[in-house]
C-alpha cells in the first residue's frame, strides 16, 4: 500500500478547495507575467501564506512555463520550522498530497541521497511543516508531469546541502527549488535595506554574506549558492517585496524574494 504525506496547511496558508486554489495560482501567475527569462536550473521562492508571499513566488514559477514539459523531476529543499535535527530529512512517503492532486516521490533519488551521511529518513520533520508544502501547488499548476524529491533541512553546513544537490543534479530534466523567506519582523524601511543586501548576496552567489537573521532558509539557500558557484551558474533577482507591500502593515514585516539560477 502506498504511503501518503497529507497536507498540513491547506485552508490556512492556501485554499483547501481545488478550484479556488487553481484560480488563485493562475491569477498570481498571470499578474507575474511572462517576461523573457532563461530557463532555470534552480529557483528560490518564499513560503508564507499565499496572500502575503504568493505574488512573489509566482514571479519565480512563471519562468518555468517554457520548460513545463521538459522538467521531469523537482528537488525541493525547505527549512525546518518545527523540529530540531542535524542534517537533512527525507520522507518515507510515496506520494505528497495537495488539493491539486497527488505528487509521486522519486524513491530512487531519495534512496540515492540517503547514502550520504547527512541525510536521514525522518518523517516527523514533514509533519505540520509549511515551507515545503506551499511550493507544491505552484509546481503542480505550472509543470506538466514530474516526480518530487523532498527534503527538510535542519542544522547542516552549506557543503552538506551542496553535496546532496551535486548527487541529484541531473540535466535539464531536473529542477531545484529552495524555499526561503527573508528578514522577519523589522520595520518596512529596515526590512527593505536588509533584504536588498541579502538579494545582492544571492545574486553574487556569496552565501558567506547571509547571516542567521537574513533568511529563514539560509542553510538550504547557502547550499544552493555554493553548488551554483561550483557549477558556474548565474543568479538573477526576479522580485523582492515584503508583507508591507502585499497584505500586511508596515510596522513589522516579513521579507520575500524570488531568484532564478541558470
Amino acid at each position: 500500500m502506498s504511503k501518503i504525506q497529507f497536507p498540513s496547511v491547506a485552508g490556512m496558508f492556501y485554499p483547501a478547495q481545488t478550484e479556488v486554489l487553481i484560480e488563485d495560482i493562475e491569477a498570481m501567475l498571470q499578474q507575474a507575467g511572462s517576461a523573457p527569462a532563461p530557463i532555470p536550473k534552480a529557483l528560490i521562492a518564499p513560503h508564507a501564506g499565499y496572500i502575503y508571499s504568493g505574488p512573489v513566488a509566482a514571479s519565480a514559477y512563471a519562468t518555468l512555463t517554457p520548460a513545463a514539459e521538459e522538467i521531469q523531476r523537482v528537488i525541493v529543499l525547505a527549512p525546518s520550522h518545527r523540529v530540531g535535527f542535524k542534517g537533512l530529512a527525507a520522507s518515507s512517503a510515496d506520494y505528497f498530497r495537495t488539493p491539486a492532486g497527488d505528487l509521486e516521490v522519486d524513491r530512487d533519488a531519495v534512496n540515492s541521497a540517503l547514502e550520504l551521511p547527512q541525510v536521514q529518513l525522518f518523517d516527523e520533520a514533514f509533519s505540520g511543516e509549511h515551507a515545503l508544502e506551499v511550493q507544491l501547488p505552484f509546481l503542480q499548476q505550472v509543470l506538466t508531469q514530474f516526480k518530487l524529491v523532498p527534503f527538510i533541512v535542519g542544522d547542516a553546513t552549506a557543503r552538506q546541502v551542496a553535496d546532496v544537490l551535486e548527487r541529484l543534479w541531473g540535466g535539464r530534466e531536473t529542477l531545484i527549488v529552495i524555499s526561503s523567506d527573508l528578514s522577519h519582523f523589522l520595520t518596512y524601511d529596515k526590512a527593505r535595506e536588509r533584504d536588498q543586501a541579502t538579494s545582492q548576496a544571492i545574486a553574487d552567489l556569496a552565501f558567506e554574506r547571509i547571516g542567521y537573521e537574513d533568511a529563514c532558509g539560509r542553510i538550504p539557500v547557502s547550499g544552493l549558492l555554493l553548488a551554483a558557484r561550483e557549477k558556474g551558474l548565474h543568479s538573477e533577482i526576479l522580485d523582492q517585496r515584503n508583507s508591507g507591500d502585499t497584505a500586511g502593515d508596515k510596522n513589522r514585516v516579513v521579507g520575500y524574494g524570488a531568484y532564478l539560477f541558470h
